[in-house]
């Protein structure tokens, strides 16, 4: 037995699509009332709701509510190419991947053509995002995982780790430490630092010298990693970043020595995260799978 109407599922939808109620009875030509009965049915029936509601903000989806439009979409694309075979039918499996800014160079493109390769009947999008970007994103359900590092995530996240990465310090090719295997951060705390402006970044990297009760001074704060390389190529500081291109030349072609930091705590993973502790659907399950195979390494 049925028990939500196809004019039910249109309704949520269209409150999902354009925000409130208001505007969706606008769309619809329908009474505010009528789209409220129905929401209330259907969110009754499932036993969770569908949106957040916060007196004087929009109608926020949660995350089950996501999901469930996205299923409800597809039903009804279905339901109209049983009346008019001429209209395609929509994807009906949709996979959203985040990516911390700094990795997303690296890691981003491969990602997406293995998902692809590993799930090809899905609808599949990506953001590149800040820390704090990804995390709300993942709370939210805007993005089902992300590849990032392992800040900023409480108890309630899942990580599976993919490989670890090593700070580089970035310096001029006539820097005084510029001819050294590696540096430890007590050697690079006597220098002016270049820190990314992301402050979750900056924080970690503080935090390292700080645990080693060093005080190094900051020179700048780095709206990018080109323009960190770059200012550090230029003399202006060192700059330290978990994330180094291989090439010696900053983009405006300046000579750039990159060498690893010695400290092992300054090593920090790489993470394939989702918000929950919980199993997922099948899936997330499989595309979580073919990331750890293309991107996990001893």
């Amino acid at each position: 037995m049925l028990y939500l109407t196809l004019r039910q599922y249109e309704y949520v939808c269209a409150i999902g699509r354009h925000g409130s109620l208001s505007a969706a009875a606008l769309r619809l030509n329908v009474s505010q009332p009528a789209l409220s009965n129905a929401l209330t049915r259907v969110e009754s029936h499932l036993g969770y709701p569908l949106f957040s509601r916060r007196r004087g903000a929009p109608m926020a989806l949660t995350p089950q509510g996501r999901k469930f439009i996205e299923e409800a979409e597809a039903l009804l694309n279905r339901a109209a190419l049983l009346e008019d075979s001429k209209q395609p039918v929509a994807g009906e499996s949709r996979l959203r991947l985040g990516c911390f800014i700094d990795l997303a160079p690296f890691l981003l493109a491969q990602s997406l053509h293995h998902l692809r390769e590993a799930l090809p009947d899905i609808v599949l999008t990506h953001g590149v995002e800040t820390f704090e970007g990804l995390i709300s994103g993942l709370i939210d359900g805007k993005y089902d995982f992300a590849l990032t590092y392992d800040l900023g995530m409480d108890a309630g996240f899942s990580c599976r780790k993919l490989f670890d990465s090593t700070p580089r310090a970035l310096l001029s090719a006539d820097h005084p430490l510029a001819r050294a295997d590696q540096l430890s951060l007590a050697e690079l705390a006597k220098y002016p630092l270049i820190l990314s402006k992301e402050g979750l970044s900056a924080q970690h990297v503080l935090g390292l010298f700080r645990r080693k009760a060093l005080n190094p001074t900051i020179s700048h704060r780095a709206e990018s990693l080109e323009i960190q390389r770059s200012l550090a190529a230029h003399g202006e500081g060192v700059g330290i970043s978990y994330a180094s291109p291989e090439s010696g030349y900053s983009y405006d072609r300046k000579h750039l020595v990159s060498l690893p930091v010695s400290d092992p705590e300054a090593t920090e993973a790489v993470v394939l995260a989702r918000h929950g502790t919980g199993p997922t659907d099948p899936m997330i399950t499989t595309a979580e799978r073919a990331l750890v195979e293309l991107l996990q390494r001893d």
